[in-house]
């Protein structure tokens, strides 16, 4: 059995994840599988408007290939993180925080009492269909699912040490884009502004000991990140995978598209 993110995480390890969505196939978790180098990745349900069956085959794909998974949600209801969890993913990453009251409740949404409020069915993949003794279940599913807030707002950024400091959450995930947006410098990721506003959700991850993640738009942002921290780079989608692809091939045969 794979390892899950957060054992991963645990043990300081860099854990290179990709993300999904627009193009819901498992055949594309198996491409990413079979080339090999990534732990894992995430579901994007807050873009894409996956369906709970499509979260059921990727999650069995990812299974398959030895990858644990989670999926971004936004942060409508406690029913869209049940289901995403009894479908099959490892833990879910809340979209569009912007204090610490609702990354709160958002955790509060992901656990068992008495840690929250999220309601008992067995008949999920997270229950191994009916065969988990409900109270074992309970016990497994409050300690084992992953639970991400992300940090993509001035509130977030504002509270990310209290964010940091709530019991439940696994991970800090920085969304540059919306965050450089918010900080009235769009797309540009390597300004200070924005850099600043990093620093302040590393330093709140150390404090609290919590992992910190992000998307990685280049190259240069992944290594910046990973040298102030950062554990969990995002490295690419299909969407970027497909493009750069269709790019390589116009380079590899010039002579033919010129």
């Amino acid at each position: 059995m794979a390892r899950t993110f957060k054992e991963m995480l645990k043990t300081g390890d860099l854990v290179n994840v990709f993300a999904l969505g627009r193009i819901p196939n498992p055949i594309i978790v198996e491409m990413f599988g079979l080339a090999g180098k990534y732990d894992g990745f995430w579901l994007d349900q807050e873009h894409t408007q996956l369906s709970t069956d499509q979260i059921i085959n990727l999650s069995l794909a990812a299974r398959a290939n030895d990858f644990d998974s989670f999926v971004r949600v936004p942060p409508t209801g406690y029913w869209q993180v049940t289901q995403c969890l009894e479908a099959g993913a490892g833990g879910v990453m809340a979209a569009q925080i912007h204090t610490a009251d609702q990354a709160r409740e958002f955790v509060s949404w992901c656990k068992f009492a008495p840690q929250g409020t999220r309601g008992l069915n067995a008949g999920g993949r997270d229950a191994n269909y009916t065969h988990k003794p409900p109270a074992q279940f309970v016990e497994d599913a409050n300690r084992d699912h992953f639970v991400a807030i992300q940090v993509e707002t001035i509130g977030s950024v504002e509270e990310a040490d209290a964010i940091a400091a709530i019991e439940g959450v696994d991970l800090l995930f920085v969304g540059p884009a919306d965050l450089s947006l918010a900080l009235g410098v769009v797309g540009q990721f390597h300004h200070e502004k924005l850099w600043e506003a990093i620093g302040a959700v590393s330093q709140a991850c150390q404090k609290h000991g919590k992992a910190w993640g992000c998307v990685a738009p280049d190259p240069q942002f992944a290594d910046r990140a990973v040298e102030n921290g950062c554990r969990m780079p995002t490295l690419g989608n299909e969407m970027h995978v497909l493009r750069k692809g269709i790019e390589a091939f116009h380079s590899a045969f010039q002579n033919q598209f010129n």
